[in-house]
């Protein structure tokens, strides 16, 4: 159960498969306990984590929206002030298509040997396509990552670079 809840973001990711509820219906006949599995995923953030949300919303979040894009970033440094754990940023790139009008979002996040890139897009860009062509990565057609082998400040130039050439699929979305 927690694996389909994760991966179709609670049911809300091109979940149009009558055997995925099916498979829930089961579950739940065999006495799970969803709203306890959902509290387990969704309410047990700490307060670090949830300031570092606040902070990539407020702060860090670019939007673009002639080119129906939105991205967040993230150097070592936030990271630190925020007492970064793995699993912290789980997510946090799906704020960007959170808004109306934006088809395509990015978290760009400093590491100590790269830039991890996590991609996300609605209906038809295809970010695995995205990622494979432009930064080293792969995935999904709507959740890709990738990774940047320069600075962060080089990275995302590069990426703002890029847009242009897909504003009509972005457009489109």
């Amino acid at each position: 159960y927690t694996g389909i809840i994760t991966d179709t973001g609670s049911l809300s990711y091109a979940c149009n498969y009558p055997e995925t509820y099916r498979t829930i219906a089961e579950l739940v006949e065999c006495g799970i306990n969803t709203e306890d599995v959902h509290r387990q995923i969704y309410d047990t953030y700490s307060e670090e984590r949830l300031r570092l949300l606040g902070f990539c919303i407020s702060e860090r979040m670019i939007v673009n929206k002639e080119l129906h894009t939105a991205y967040i970033y993230l150097n070592k440094k936030d990271l630190y002030k925020y007492k970064y754990k793995t699993g912290d940023l789980e997510g946090v790139v799906n704020y960007t298509l959170a808004m109306s009008g934006i088809n395509f979002g990015a978290l760009f996040t400093e590491r100590e040997d790269r830039i991890r890139i996590s991609f996300r897009s609605k209906k038809y860009f295809d970010v695995n396509l995205f990622a494979r062509a432009h930064f080293d990565g792969g995935g999904h057609k709507n959740a890709s990552g990738g990774n940047g082998f320069d600075t962060l400040d080089n990275i995302i130039k590069k990426f703002e670079t890029l847009l242009p050439q897909y504003r009509s699929e972005l457009e489109q979305s």
